[in-house]
């Protein structure tokens, strides 16, 4: 489990990235933050593994303030991916994923057998692995930058934006990839994004965040779409929403609307009527056209 209490973070120019924040984030699940530029969600990401030391305020994990851990070995026990994958361009494949490995005093071959079993746990061909990240697609650099974070199985893995650089149809490839590895893995994943579509799909606890780092709302996807905090948390939870075609799941003690791929949509209100198999609506705020017998936030 890890723990913010009171963490503020001031930038020597003045900056306030974060102010006050306080969360708890539950152990074996994905908790998202969301939010637009300057809502502080990567600084409060790479103060977990002390990229960034907080202003004032603890950071604990598992009941240890990590201010007393050295940081080098801190980071070398959390996974870290990030935007571009970050791979050594000088490294092959296998090289690049037994990295820390290697720094954490594991031998070579062993290190470099991991490695091709990662391969095959982020779907990758073993024949990529003496290739260098030059010579991959994007996603595949990013399936390798996956791998590198899982390789000394840690019980954090940290995902800076990690889809952000890649065209669509490979990030909603790479989004159901961390799903089926959570759902088989139970890492404890803090992954940042500025898209509330892809929080909604990947999180288990969604904390979208206004600037300086202060919360607009926590909680599971369909609770917030069920029951907006406020103007704020409503727009940004409906912006640049199209028509789609939706369906009525429950999930989470909410009736919810899923669209084909999964993605939640919307909420039914009490007044719904009869559930609809599946219909087409436009739920962004203010459309005017809800879904027949339903009122999508």
């Amino acid at each position: 489990m890890i723990e913010f209490r009171s963490v503020s973070k001031e930038f020597p120019d003045g900056t306030l990235a974060v102010d006050d924040f306080s969360l708890t984030l539950p152990s074996h699940q994905t908790t998202v933050l969301v939010g637009s530029s300057g809502s502080g969600k990567t600084t409060l990401l790479r103060m977990i593994n002390r990229m960034v030391d907080p202003s004032s305020g603890t950071i604990e994990i598992d009941g240890v303030d990590i201010q007393t851990l050295e940081p080098v070995q801190l980071r070398r026990g959390i996974g870290y991916v990030m935007q571009n994958s970050g791979l050594l361009p000088h490294r092959t494949v296998i090289d690049n994923v037994a990295t820390v490995p290697l720094l954490r005093g594991v031998p070579k071959k062993k290190a470099r057998q991991d490695a091709l079993a990662l391969l095959d746990t982020v779907g990758l061909d073993r024949a990529l692995a003496d290739r260098y990240p030059s010579q991959l697609s994007g996603g595949q650099q990013q399936r390798v930058g996956v791998a590198r974070g899982l390789a000394v199985n840690p019980n954090i893995l940290l995902m800076d934006e990690p889809f952000g650089a890649v065209d669509p149809i490979v990030r909603a490839e790479l989004q159901q990839e961390l799903i089926r590895l959570q759902s088989e893995l139970g890492k404890t994943v803090v992954f940042v994004t500025h898209d509330i579509e892809e929080a909604f799909l990947l999180g288990d606890q969604v904390v979208i965040l206004r600037e300086g780092g202060r919360i607009a709302q926590i909680g599971s996807p369909a609770e917030i779409l069920a029951n907006p905090a406020d103007e704020f948390v409503a727009s940004f939870v409906g912006a640049d929403r199209g028509k789609r075609a939706l369906h009525l799941e429950r999930r989470g003690g909410a009736d919810v609307l899923v669209d084909s791929d999964g993605r939640l949509a919307g909420v039914l209100t009490a007044d719904a009527g009869p559930r609809p198999r599946e219909t087409e609506a436009d739920p962004s705020p203010g459309s005017g056209a809800p879904a027949q017998g339903g009122d999508p936030q």
